[in-house]
């Protein structure tokens, strides 16, 4: 069994911030749960250009509010508390934050802890 309490995790290694947002990893892929858990803060005003083509994502908002922009099609998705989305065709997407937002993130496969976006919007591979 596992606790992982936020507290460990804010001000360690495995808090990343990336520019536009804020990632805690509670769950990571040396965890062996074949999938991991991020609770990611973004921030008010930011837009983040995101395309996850080597995981699958599926988020949950617990504060705030903001949208979804599918590039595929310019299709634009209001997301505010409780609501959840699911990324699951690997799509090419903005997110941009009307006020702070706290999302809960699952990802599969597992993230290590240290990824960022690359240029593309891209979390690389972990080949490990």
């Amino acid at each position: 069994m596992k606790v992982i309490a936020l507290d460990d995790v804010l001000g360690s290694e495995h808090e990343v911030d990336g520019g536009n947002w804020v990632s805690r990893r509670l769950i990571m892929k040396k965890d062996g749960m074949g999938y991991s858990v991020n609770d990611t803060i973004i921030k008010a005003g930011t837009e983040t250009h995101i395309w996850y083509q080597n995981h699958l994502e599926a988020v949950y908002c617990i504060e705030g509010e903001g949208e979804v922009v599918t590039l595929k099609d310019n299709k634009v998705w209001p997301i505010k508390k409780d609501m959840l989305y699911a990324l699951d065709e690997h799509d090419e997407h903005l997110l941009r934050a009307r006020t702070d937002m706290r999302m809960v993130c699952v990802f599969n496969p597992a993230l290590s802890g240290k990824e960022v976006h690359d240029e593309n919007g891209v979390y690389p591979v972990d080949d490990e």
